[in-house]
């Protein structure tokens, strides 16, 4: 791949890019999936995956399970603990994909930036996309048996909590942008985890996650910069700092992907999202 090829896909790398990596022996592919309803997955009828792909698993590995949410990012020492068992050192350079187009891939993207791995894609269009251009995929999943020692560079400032919202609620260089559906933003459709209230976080902007996809596929830049136009307009000339939230932080990552697809440098992600702030009643919704 060349560097111009790294300047026009920042975050996402497509099948034959990842083929010449693969080749080269240049790439450690990482699969993921979350168990939710989506609209767009794998058209295989039998499991299958990219060649020589280890599991990334944030439901049940990569969690931290003391918080009552659902897929909570663990603390750094549990992070490094694990991507140590994975035996993915620091410098590895990681793709990411999952059988639902790109899903859960871009919140596997985010933890991993998160934890400051510099060198992490996500395979655009995921699985499918990979088989549809007539690559080679494999029944099993693989396991390293060496560890590694890998070491965590925390990158708080991807990550915002329920605490900094509230505080700047009426923040004008604070966007919150909701990556849920129309109908749930504005609380005409009933939330899917009980005891979570229906609405939205006073003054945030809502955009549909499926708005950035297309056929599992992330749309191309000039058309998420035309989404993110209103969002992004500067407040007394400083750009604001965009803060993606949706149901429980997973499509709130595709958002926070396509924005620093467009290059948009100011960003973080409500890892409790809507399953924290709709089940707190102290926390104000409309």
């Amino acid at each position: 791949m060349n560097s111009n090829q790294l300047k026009t896909h920042k975050a996402l790398i497509n099948p034959r890019q990842l083929q010449e990596l693969l080749t080269q022996g240049a790439v450690q592919v990482l699969y993921t999936v979350v168990d939710f309803p989506v609209n767009y997955v794998s058209k295989q009828t039998e499991s299958c995956y990219l060649p020589n792909s280890l599991f990334f698993d944030f439901d049940n590995v990569f969690v931290d399970k003391n918080t009552g949410l659902p897929h909570s990012l663990p603390s750094p020492s549990l992070f490094a603990k694990e991507m140590s068992n994975l035996g993915i050192s620091n410098d590895t350079t990681l793709v990411i994909y999952d059988d639902q187009g790109s899903f859960s891939a871009p919140r596997v993207w985010w933890m991993l930036k998160t934890m400051g791995h510099q060198k992490v894609l996500v395979l655009d269009g995921g699985l499918q996309a990979w088989i549809d251009n007539g690559f080679a995929v494999e029944s099993e999943l693989v396991k390293n048996t060496e560890k590694s020692q890998y070491k965590v560079k925390y990158t708080p400032e991807l990550l915002v909590d329920k605490n900094q919202l509230l505080e700047n609620l009426h923040n004008p260089n604070c966007v919150v942008i909701d990556a849920r559906s129309a109908a749930r933003f504005h609380g005409t459709e009933a939330e899917p985890r009980k005891g979570v209230r229906s609405g939205h976080i006073p003054g945030s902007q809502n955009l549909h996650y499926a708005q950035v996809l297309n056929n599992g596929k992330f749309i191309d830049t000039a058309a998420i910069e035309q989404l993110f136009k209103p969002f992004v307009a500067s407040h007394n000339s400083v750009a604001p700092q965009l803060q993606f939230s949706c149901g429980s932080g997973v499509t709130a990552c595709i958002l926070a992907l396509a924005a620093y697809q467009i290059g948009v440098e100011n960003w973080a992600v409500y890892d409790g999202s809507w399953s924290e702030w709709g089940a707190d009643a102290t926390c104000p919704i409309e």
